[in-house]
C-alpha cells in the first residue's frame, strides 16, 4: 500500500470514529451517521489499496 494512501485511509477511519463517538455522546444522529460514513470511506480506501498490493505481487 502506498504510504500516502495508507495514511489517508487511517486518518479517515480515525476522524470517523471520533465523529461517531462525539455524535453519540451529544445525541446528534447526523454527526454519528457522518462518522460512520467516514469510517466506511476509510475502510474502502484501505481495501482498494490492499487489492492493488495483491496484484503487484
Amino acid at each position: 500500500m502506498s504510504g500516502t494512501e495508507k495514511s489517508k485511509a487511517h486518518a479517515e477511519q480515525a476522524k470517523g470514529k471520533v465523529k461517531e463517538t462525539v455524535g453519540r455522546a451529544v445525541g446528534n444522529e447526523r454527526m454519528t451517521a457522518e462518522g460512520q460514513a467516514d469510517q466506511t470511506k476509510g475502510n474502502a480506501r484501505q481495501a482498494k489499496e490492499d487489492i492493488k498490493d495483491i496484484f503487484r505481487r
